[in-house]
């Protein structure tokens, strides 16, 4: 069975500027890209250009922005056969800012991705079972992800979670995690710890743990991994590249982490492809644009030692 990428596909609005701009500023960009993304459709493309077998769960608008998105991740070779158009919503949309630290800040409008329910995660339904790997995110309602994720946990598949743009959430969505994948932001938000250290990393680590999640993988940046299960712990020093533009960076982490598993590989070696591909996709502008092929990860994985 497949990786099943359950979550949001948009349109991004990508602004190149200096610096990112104050409160009430208005300041001149250097250059414009749009560009499909969203971090479901993301971690799809990521997952299939890794080679793994992919389907991805979503919705997007009857219009220009979804056809042009929903073609990008197409081409991919990503199976969007279960892919709904909704009539009552536009695609989603990102406007993103990118600074000349590669730093950015994002706005998200959901459209359609806010309206998925029960009725999309029946169409995931018959893919689930113990060789099957299920990815989700929070720029869709928490609520189907959650019956999606108690769903794939019954059925035996693995399920990975990217809480991202952070929320509180509910104890039995821990409880039916294998890994959460928290960044520097999103751990603060979750625990209450700001990681500035691999003890730091640690001490939050040890509280998803605790509320049920099986494994925990913070994403420290240019810093590094730090990673911790019931079994192992440890940290994953960062690939040096060029950075350009770290949207999706943290996708393409997911998505390399997710085709490790699928192919058995133990979780340290996963987490090492989840770096390099973050690191590959800082060194492209755009999101689906900047998501690594297989030969490139190898490469760089190899060149590292």
């Amino acid at each position: 069975m497949p990786i099943i990428v359950f979550g949001s596909i948009n349109l991004d609005l990508t602004a190149y500027v200096s610096r990112l701009p104050l409160t009430g500023e208005t300041i001149t960009g250097r250059s414009f890209l749009t560009a499909p993304g969203g971090k479901g459709a993301n971690q799809a493309v990521c997952a299939a250009r890794l080679g793994a077998p992919t389907v991805f769960i979503g919705r997007i608008g009857r219009d220009a922005f979804g056809d042009q998105a929903l073609a990008a991740v197409s081409t991919e070779g990503v199976d969007t056969s279960r892919v709904w158009i909704d009539t009552d919503a536009g695609t989603g949309l990102a406007v993103i800012s990118v600074n000349e630290k590669a730093e950015n800040t994002i706005i998200i409008i959901p459209g359609a991705n806010g309206r998925l329910d029960g009725t999309d995660v029946d169409r995931a339904a018959d893919l689930l079972d113990g060789n099957s790997i299920v990815m989700l995110q929070l720029e869709t309602p928490l609520e189907p992800s959650l019956k999606l994720a108690i769903l794939a946990r019954g059925r035996g598949a693995k399920v990975i979670l990217d809480p991202a743009p952070a929320v509180p959430l509910p104890d039995e969505l821990y409880r039916v995690v294998d890994l959460i994948t928290p960044n520097e932001v999103e751990t603060g938000i979750l625990t209450g710890i700001q990681p500035q250290s691999v003890e730091d990393c640690s001490r939050a680590a040890q509280l998803l743990l605790a509320r049920g999640a099986q494994s925990s993988v913070i994403k420290m940046g240019a810093q590094g991994v730090y990673f911790q299960s019931q079994q192992a712990s440890g940290f994953i020093p960062p690939f040096y590249i060029n950075a350009v533009d770290s949207v999706a960076a943290g996708d393409a982490f997911n998505g390399g982490l997710a085709v490790a598993l699928f192919e058995g590989k133990p979780l340290e070696e996963a987490v090492r492809w989840g770096a390099a591909a973050g690191a590959i996709a800082c060194t492209r502008k755009g999101a689906i644009p900047s998501m690594p092929h297989r030969e490139e990860l190898e490469s760089l994985m190899r060149d590292a030692g």
